[in-house]
């Protein structure tokens, strides 16, 4: 299982002076200062300045308490500990810039009518603006943590989906192989009991196709070429068991070869059709494949001349609701697997999926 990176919350320095916060305080402060403007005798720049320089001092309070201490008394809210802290240093600050920003020799500012009412109205617009400015970047704060818990979620959601989704895939795979190799096993057993001298060849066939077709039950994905030459290895098999009862042409568009699909696609219809259409019927019949491209689609269409739906006793087989399922996992619902009766006999089955070049499943 692969870890979900889930955005880290900034320490230190780094989480103090961080942009986002930077920025809210420039803003706060020259919003600050506009509405001190009006009536200031001072000079602009200076009303700025000190409205900037509040701003950095609450600034750096409410991160220094965000982080100590690391551990608070649980009647004790931390926001709530931000929040005063912020409205308790405005006043000492303010006196300390103003205290800084009077020339050696002038007297102090509180002395001076317009300094102090310049100071008491900083102080006063200070308090009252500060701690509601603490509460919206506590707000801002809440929401981007819950946006990324958020994403996070979805991130791991997705994540479990897709194992869940493999695991299924897997699951279904390994049912396959051994559904196919029973069955593969149980025709050379039939020509083993009634003595046929094209078992010791059949069983020679089948040794090298199972060598080169089980690896390939493991994969994730194959392209259609992979496909089509399993399949005519296997028909190839099927014929020497039965070779006055099977016949099978086949077609695939060449623009259609390189395409993904699910491994023992074509074979699994192809399969179905042997062991519910042909076997059961006396006199046999043909396999048809046809494989084409159709713009972004792909169809994969198997008929068969043999017992047809109504005959087969045992219905469609695992086969076929295996492959449905596999199909579905792997196009994430984009894809068709329709079964319908042909006349005067036989089945036709059609898998219709996304046409995708190699890599792209």
């Amino acid at each position: 299982m692969h870890a979900i990176a889930v955005p880290q919350k900034p320490r230190g320095l780094a989480a103090i002076f961080s942009w986002p916060r930077v920025r809210f305080t420039l803003g706060s402060s020259l919003v600050l200062g506009l509405l001190l403007m009006h009536g200031w005798t001072s000079g602009i720049l200076s009303l700025f300045t000190r409205t900037v320089a509040l701003g950095f001092i609450a600034m750096v309070v409410f991160g220094l308490f965000e982080q100590w201490p690391k551990k608070l008394p649980r009647w004790l809210a931390r926001w709530m500990l931000q929040v005063v802290a912020v409205g308790m240093v405005i006043p000492p600050s303010m006196a300390i810039i103003y205290a800084l920003s009077t020339e050696p020799g002038e007297p102090a500012f509180y002395r001076v009518k317009n300094r102090m009412e310049g100071f008491a109205s900083l102080t006063v617009l200070g308090l009252l603006f500060a701690p509601w400015a603490a509460l919206g970047a506590l707000v801002r704060q809440k929401e981007a943590m819950a946006r990324h818990q958020a994403l996070a979620f979805d991130l791991e959601r997705s994540e479990l989906e897709r194992q869940a989704s493999d695991a299924r895939l897997r699951l279904l795979q390994a049912q396959v192989a051994p559904h196919f190799l029973f069955n593969t096993l149980a025709n050379v057993q039939a020509l083993v009991d009634a003595g046929s001298p094209q078992a010791p060849v059949v069983l020679r066939s089948l040794v090298a196709y199972l060598r080169a077709a089980v690896p390939r039950l493991h994969e994730s994905a194959t392209t259609l070429d992979q496909e089509v030459e399993l399949v005519r290895a296997y028909l190839e098999l099927m014929h020497m068991r039965m070779p006055d009862r099977l016949q099978f042409t086949v077609n695939v568009d060449a623009g259609a070869l390189s395409l993904r699909c699910p491994p023992m696609t074509l074979l699994t219809l192809v399969e179905n059709a042997v062991r519910h259409g042909i076997d059961p019927s006396e006199e046999g019949g043909r396999i048809d494949i046809r494989i084409e491209r159709r713009g972004d689609r792909c169809v994969v269409r198997v008929s068969d001349t043999g017992a047809g739906l109504g005959q087969a006793g045992s219905g469609l087989g695992t086969g076929l609701t295996t492959l449905r399922e596999r199909l579905q996992l792997a196009f994430g619902g984009d894809a068709q697997l329709r079964v319908v009766a042909q006349q005067p006999r036989g089945v036709s089955a059609e898998a219709e999926f996304p046409a995708r070049a190699a890599g792209a499943i």
